[in-house]
């Protein structure tokens, strides 16, 4: 009989000494080297779970500027936010470029999983207590991403990839510079510290704009795939979350009447605005192949998600003052400003899509409606009318924004086309 591949797939081994011989082969592969990326790979039930430990993350790191809208709280979120977004971003890149399915991938994985578990429990003293603790568990992360990253680079030169080595090393420099530098902000006081992150941040965008723009940079080494969509989809999924979280949290902290269920239902509605308007207009999208607007489409992520994570921070806020004549300034400027940039980043994001040229007509009143629908988030926060009301008048700007969106793809024939079989 033939032979019949088991449930890891491998073949059948006649013998206990071939059997495992091919457990181990399986489960050690090396990393996928590069230039090996599958074009139309699902996400795996693996790399989901990865995305979804990230949610807690961010959730421990709202917690105190939920409990008190402060400028000073809001600027400690962004950098945590922002520190997080990175470091999904560089294990979700590995996985995308170098994961397989085998048991050093999932080894590597859980272990990442485990440090993100711990840098959750700090992550909301972060800026303070906790901010040494929250440095070493960061270090340490990207420490384990330095090594694998390091482990590419020498399949690259065994296998004679001299194209990608260089590239390869210059990244795993980058990295160990990082964890070193993380590592040492540990030792620092907490506003110097937070000084060191926003240093971080900014440096890594930095170095991501300037791979976009090189001549042989992220375009050669990452391709847009389905699965590279599905991620950044999936995590904006899961930061979209946040804002049900705080929706929930709120009510749960507030007495329950028919003024503050209304209000959080019509804040609800804000996080379903979000959901619309990026699934509908970026979400499932492919973004330029050039390396410089897949680098401008991957930053932009970053503030979109951020902006959704503080509106949902902000929900808690608003809703236990559901029955004040006028939203606090800090809460009415968060959830404004927090919809104001969101949109203003959706715009630079639209833009990077392979599809922005080809539908002008559809993206260009688009540009207009969300640039136009920032500037009255903004002034309504400026104004800061009743907590349900706010929340009224901002689910009305996303709502006008989106039917831009229907009418222009509509018109163009685009959903029409992205919905015929095959």
């Amino acid at each position: 009989m033939p032979e019949q591949p088991s449930s890891l797939g491998l073949a059948a081994a006649p013998g206990p000494t071939l059997s495992l011989s091919a457990f181990k082969t399986w489960f050690w592969r090396p990393p996928r080297p590069h230039g090996e990326a599958i074009a139309h790979r699902r996400v795996s039930p693996l790399e989901l779970l990865h995305d979804l430990v990230y949610a807690a993350v961010i959730a421990q790191a709202g917690l105190r500027l939920a409990g008190q809208v402060s400028v000073r709280g809001l600027v400690d979120f962004a950098l945590v936010f922002s520190l997080t977004y990175i470091a999904w971003t560089q294990g979700s890149t590995y996985l995308e470029l170098h994961g397989r399915n085998n048991g050093r991938t999932r080894a590597f994985v859980f272990v990442q999983i485990g440090i993100l578990a711990i840098l959750a429990v700090y992550a909301a003293e972060s800026s303070a207590v906790g901010g040494s603790d929250f440095a070493i568990a960061y270090a340490s992360f990207l420490l384990v991403m330095t090594y694998l990253w390091y482990d590419v680079r020498r399949q690259d030169i065994a296998l004679g990839h001299r194209e990608f080595v260089a590239e390869a090393g210059l990244y795993v420099v980058a990295m160990g510079i990082s964890a070193v530098a993380i590592l040492v902000s540990a030792l620092l006081p907490p506003q110097l510290r937070l000084t060191a992150w926003a240093v971080y941040t900014v440096a890594w965008t930095l170095l991501l704009l300037i791979s976009g723009r090189a001549g042989v940079g992220i375009s050669r080494a990452l391709t847009p795939t389905d699965s590279l969509v599905d991620r950044f989809g999936t995590f904006t999924m899961i930061v979209l979350g946040e804002v049900v979280f705080g929706v929930v949290d709120g009510l749960s902290r507030s007495p329950l009447d028919f003024m503050t269920i209304s209000t959080g239902m019509i804040a609800l509605v804000v996080g379903f605005g979000f959901w619309w308007i990026y699934f509908d207009v970026v979400g499932g999208r492919f973004p330029n192949r050039d390396g410089r607007a897949l680098a401008h489409w991957m930053l932009s992520h970053g503030p979109i998600t951020l902006s959704i994570a503080a509106a949902g921070v902000g929900m808690v806020s608003l809703i236990e003052h559901a029955h004040d004549p006028s939203a606090s300034a800090p809460t009415s400027w968060l959830l404004s400003g927090a919809v104001a940039i969101g949109l203003v980043f959706l715009i630079f994001a639209s833009r990077a899509l392979a599809g922005a040229r080809t539908l002008e007509t559809a993206f260009r009143p688009l540009w207009f409606g969300m640039a136009a629908g920032a500037v009255l988030s903004l002034f309504v926060g400026w104004v800061r009318p009743a907590p349900w009301l706010l929340a009224v008048v901002l689910v009305v700007v996303l709502g006008l924004i989106w039917a831009i969106a229907v009418r222009g793809f509509v018109l163009a024939g685009a959903w029409a086309a992205e919905e015929a079989p095959g």
